[in-house]
């Protein structure tokens, strides 16, 4: 028998995923997961997606003892249970951080106890922990700016300006070295995520990985959590007979990846001994932006590709942009994306034409005007 391998989350998104593709290489796989009913609905039982050869764990990664008893004789542990939404951290503080933040602690409190039979650890981390990308400004060069004022804002003035002379910036990709500006509660959530999963390893030496996921997309993605990937949200809307509704003008831009090639490149981190203490940006090394993304979902799931709700507002803690520069990956774990978007959302649409979802998106907008977060 393969070795055996943990994953946090595992009946998710992107652990169910992972799950299959472990499975393909011959390893066991348990999943350790909550069911969340944001994510999962409410009443949720085994998702019919995940694999009958996943040995599915239904717990909290707060609970010491059930998690004990799930990294039992396991050789590879992978961490990606976490409460995920980017505007919600920033008025559900305490939830956030302890599922997130707490409950990474107890995952490796547990690892340290077990740690005669963990070969090696992986832990989900997030472009989030960037804030703004990187960009070039024409008379300054690279320059690593943190949030656009609230005074820029106000006047509608989206674009990215050199907080040295002034002047407009161009986004280039952003690499591991740049200096980290977490801008919500969940972004340093997952700051914390990485830097304690490679500071116990190194400490105890479990070797550890961090992988920083971009924007994941794919088959299996919740839709109706209001507060999940972006392509998500679009298609929800859409399917339920509602335009998008798009923040500021749409042209701030993302890197979006496909959920194959986000556990393509964790395998590739998991057996290659040069990843050991390493950070890695998983993403394509592409910008695309928001509107251009939400007229793709539209023309494939058969909408109006003009019939979208530019709303000309911001939400607090919102970058312009941020994408990938992958060529780390690609060096040291030979790692390289192998869907292109337009024939990952293809695949997307199909899947979220036979789906059903309750569109959530007018409430989780309206929680962040009542406190004040969207302007």
């Amino acid at each position: 028998m393969g070795k055996k391998v943990l994953i946090t989350g595992g009946a998710g998104f992107i652990g169910s995923h992972l799950g299959d593709l472990f499975l393909s290489k011959g390893y066991q796989v348990k999943a350790y997961d909550n069911l969340d009913p944001q994510v999962h609905g409410e009443n949720a039982s085994r998702p019919a997606y995940l694999n009958k050869d996943i040995e599915l764990i239904i717990g909290d990664v707060r609970n010491p003892e059930a998690f004990a008893s799930a990294l039992n004789s396991v050789d590879i542990l992978v961490h990606l249970a976490a409460a995920v939404g980017v505007g919600q951290s920033m008025y559900e503080i305490v939830r956030y951080t302890s599922i997130n933040t707490m409950g990474a602690a107890t995952v490796l409190e547990e690892a340290v106890k077990q740690r005669d039979h963990i070969e090696k650890m992986l832990v989900a981390s997030s472009m989030s922990i960037y804030g703004e990308g990187l960009y070039l400004c024409p008379d300054c060069g690279e320059i690593s700016p943190r949030l656009r004022s609230t005074a820029q804002l106000a006047e509608r003035n989206w674009d990215m300006l050199c907080p040295i002379c002034g002047k407009p910036c161009t986004p280039i990709p952003t690499p591991e070295t740049k200096p980290l500006y977490p801008t919500s509660i969940y972004a340093v959530n997952k700051r914390d995520h990485e830097e304690m999963f490679l500071s116990v390893g190194d400490a105890y030496n479990i070797p550890a990985t961090a992988m920083r996921f971009f924007n994941v997309y794919g088959e299996r993605q919740a839709l109706s959590n209001p507060y999940t990937g972006v392509g998500a949200i679009f298609a929800s809307r859409l399917l339920n007979g509602k335009p998008p509704v798009v923040f500021e003008d749409g042209g701030q831009s993302r890197d979006f990846i496909h959920v194959r090639d986000i556990a393509r490149g964790c395998l590739l981190a998991l057996e290659n001994g040069n990843s050991n203490g390493e950070v890695f940006n998983l993403g394509t090394g592409r910008k695309l932006s928001i509107m251009d993304v939400g007229k793709a979902i539209a023309g494939e799931l058969g909408r109006p590709a003009d019939d979208f709700i530019v709303n000309n507002q911001y939400r607090a803690g919102d970058i312009r942009h941020c994408y990938a520069d992958v060529s780390r990956a690609k060096t040291i774990l030979g790692f390289k994306p192998s869907t292109v978007f337009e024939e990952g959302v293809s695949e997307l649409c199909n899947w979220v034409k036979s789906q059903t979802s309750t569109d959530m998106v007018d409430k989780a907008t309206e929680e962040l005007k009542k406190r004040g977060l969207s302007r």
